[in-house]
């Protein structure tokens, strides 16, 4: 589990593109489900449109907050759920404790790489629909996970950003380090060096197969950061949190000034 249900990103940056739409919406997948989603449209977009991909808790309101906050400085946010299959397209509808492990497993364990794709397609979809030049996707934890999966190229993404996502295998399925020879949009990873999760080891092999795989990235670890340090009340590894969103920004935009060069991402 990542983060708690009144958990909130950390703000650093004054809002200089202004908030011209933020709402809940529906997104039909490529089997027909309706997925719920989230839209913070900026009022002066200036790059690339992000699909952020929540924790395995899927559409809350700490991702709310995050797209809004992404919106803020010009880009583009789309956050998708991804339990439309089995708890419907209304995450208000669903229990309070529909997000403690007991009860999310069994819709967990349901989930598949293929519902996962569609619904991730779908998100990019309707982004470059909206008038999205490029899509980047950004995920945490286990959508950290499923963002350096999105790199692959069927998703046709710019970029991948993902903060403390497993890379590893996970109960038998293959993790982005055993897909990285198909992976191939530039990554961008943030570790934290204090995370029970992950250890250093699965973090250096997943580094290793994409460096032979020929696929640009970039990691970050912050040495005494947890496991999501990326929050608001984690006051003791602020410059962590800081220092990653001023990277995360800095990733947006090199798509922006890559596109606008007539270079490729």
């Amino acid at each position: 589990m990542c983060y708690p249900a009144d958990a909130a990103p950390p703000a650093f940056s004054p809002a200089t593109h202004g908030l011209a739409e933020a709402a809940d919406l529906t997104l039909a997948s490529a089997d027909g489900t309706e997925v719920a989603a989230f839209l913070a449209r900026p009022e002066h977009p200036a790059g690339p449109g992000v699909l952020v991909l929540p924790d395995n808790k899927g559409l809350s309101d700490f991702y709310r907050q995050t797209a809004v906050r992404l919106a803020e400085q010009g880009f583009l946010a789309l956050v998708v759920d991804y339990y439309g299959r089995t708890a419907g397209a209304d995450p208000e509808n669903r229990a309070p404790e529909f997000g403690e492990l007991p009860n999310l497993l069994p819709h967990l364990l349901a989930l598949t790489p293929e519902g996962l794709d569609a619904d991730l397609a779908a998100g990019a979809d309707r982004l470059r629909a909206l008038g999205a030049p490029e899509v980047v996707a950004l995920g945490f934890c286990f959508g950290g996970r499923q963002a350096f999966r999105a790199a692959a190229p069927r998703f046709g993404l710019a970029g991948a950003v993902g903060f403390y996502g497993y890379p590893d295998a996970l109960n038998g399925a293959p993790g982005p380090t055993q897909l990285a020879a198909g992976l191939t949009a530039p990554i961008l990873a943030f570790w934290g060096g204090a995370d029970e999760h992950i250890p250093p080891s699965a973090v250096a092999a997943f580094d290793a197969a994409l460096t032979r795989a020929g696929c640009a990235h970039e990691f970050m670890t912050f040495p005494q950061a947890p496991h999501n340090f990326f929050e608001l009340t984690t006051v003791q590894h602020r410059d962590a949190a800081r220092e990653s969103w001023f990277r995360l920004l800095g990733f947006l935009s090199e798509r922006t000034i890559r596109r606008t060069s007539g270079g490729h991402p």
